[in-house]
């Protein structure tokens, strides 16, 4: 306001009175110095990015310095010097601006993709044999990287704390260590991660995307068992509990042998940006399938709570998505009217949803669907009937549904060519965990 009265005060016209502009300088300078002063105070918790909290620093003092000049008698000032003292606060307060709002909502949050980095380089491989998987290099670092980088990776240590490598995870934060191998119930990652959600102390925090119940049984097992992140699954004990959840993992990420996503013929127009930043900002994975390529992959991975907001961004996308992981989310069958309508869809991974075989019937229209997980859902051989014209389907993943044997033959013959998987399989051990997917063109 300041700089605005100042700025019209160069015209007779619309002088403001010396004493207007003496009062708003006075009050501007309190509140830049109270904020430096704050903002200093902030930054030796440690908690933020040190070079941005430094310009961040330097830019507020700055702020505060030329309000003071400007409040001692601008109207003694040269005329030019007003005017260049009172262009270069402008621009000091818009880069102070920019720089708090980067240190409080992270990078990119101008345009929607403030948490994107910590989740755009989760690795979510494919487990063939959960068995011989790392349990840290495979299950539980995605699940720390999509989860608590945000806040304690590079670019913020909130506490103190950074959980980017084991060795920093080992060493804590300002409040000491937060795992103690062996013993969960007493492990302060473990501790934050059952509080309540209404709990100040909850970690994740409220508005980020929260561990599932399944992910939170994992990381339990993996401290109480020494948070050792060397050892792979079939090292370590293992009770019914957590064997199937390991079970359900490896029926999830484990995909049709030589299974690859194909990509349609037919060009297609690049998807709305505005929701695809929507839908990033809230964690969700929205990725190119191929180099060059409009059509899209969307992963709820880090995102297990969905909207209808989120539902209608999807709809936004529906020319564009031909692969979409929504599996281990809270969506039921009215989801299914939307996803239904994606009709480029290949690849659609459902597993431990609420869908139900009421659902199945809008999944009807989806001819090019090649690939469909409902592991872990209440769809019986019933719902599978609705999808019996789909000739495209070449795998569905029955593992824990509620198809049953006596379904079996029936099933069999609705889907002669079909790969019916119920997880009562061997699969072959592969030279790499990590599944690479290539990118053809289909007609």
């Amino acid at each position: 306001m300041g700089i605005t009265f100042l700025w019209l005060s160069r015209s007779n016209k619309f002088s403001v009175p010396e004493i207007v502009l003496k009062t708003i300088w006075l009050f501007g300078t309190l509140a830049a110095f109270a904020s430096s002063v704050t903002g200093y105070l902030l930054s030796l918790s440690a908690d933020y990015d040190s070079n941005t909290v430094n310009w961040h620093m330097w830019m507020g003092i700055g702020v505060t310095l030329i309000s003071f000049l400007l409040f001692l008698n601008p109207t003694v000032l040269k005329r030019k010097i007003v005017l260049i003292l009172s262009v270069l606060l402008a621009v000091l307060i818009t880069v102070t601006g920019h720089l708090g709002g980067t240190l409080t909502h992270g990078e990119g949050y101008l345009t929607g993709d403030a948490e994107r980095d910590a989740n755009e380089m989760v690795v979510a491989k494919n487990i063939t044999d959960v068995q011989d998987a790392k349990l840290y290099d495979d299950l539980v670092q995605p699940l720390i990287q999509s989860r608590c980088y945000s806040c304690h990776g590079p670019k913020k240590q909130k506490g103190n704390l950074r959980m980017d490598n084991p060795q920093l995870i080992m060493k804590g934060g300002k409040n000491g260590k937060i795992l103690l191998g062996g013993n969960a119930d007493e492990s302060e990652m473990v501790i934050r991660m059952l509080l309540p959600g209404s709990d100040k102390k909850h970690m994740p925090p409220r508005q980020k995307p929260q561990l599932t119940e399944k992910e939170i049984i994992l990381l339990h097992w993996w401290v109480q068992q020494g948070a050792d992140f060397n050892k792979k699954v079939k090292e370590l004990q293992q009770d019914e509990k957590i064997k199937k959840v390991l079970l359900a993992m490896e029926a999830t990420n484990s995909p049709a042998k030589n299974e690859t996503l194909l990509i349609p013929a037919e060009p297609v127009q690049a998807a709305d940006p505005k929701a695809i930043r929507a839908l990033s900002a809230k964690g969700v994975m929205v990725l190119p399938v191929a180099n060059g390529s409009n059509y899209l992959s969307v992963s709820f991975v880090a995102s297990p709570m969905v909207t209808t907001e989120d539902l209608n961004l999807l709809a936004a996308l529906q020319k564009q998505l031909v692969s979409l992981k929504i599996g281990n989310t809270n969506i039921g069958d009215s989801a299914l009217v939307i996803i239904g309508k994606c009709s480029q869809l290949i690849f659609l991974q459902l597993n431990h949803t609420k869908v139900t075989d009421n659902g199945m019937a809008y999944l009807s229209a989806l001819h090019k669907l090649r690939s469909l997980n409902i592991t872990g859902t209440a769809v019986s051989s019933k719902g599978l009937f609705a999808l019996q014209k789909l000739e495209s389907l070449q795998s569905v993943y029955l593992y824990q549904s509620k198809v049953t044997t006596a379904d079996w033959p029936g099933l069999k013959k609705v889907f002669p060519v079909t790969i019916l998987d119920s997880g009562g399989y061997s699969l072959q051990n592969l030279k790499s965990d990590t599944v690479f997917l290539e990118a053809d063109i289909i007609d």
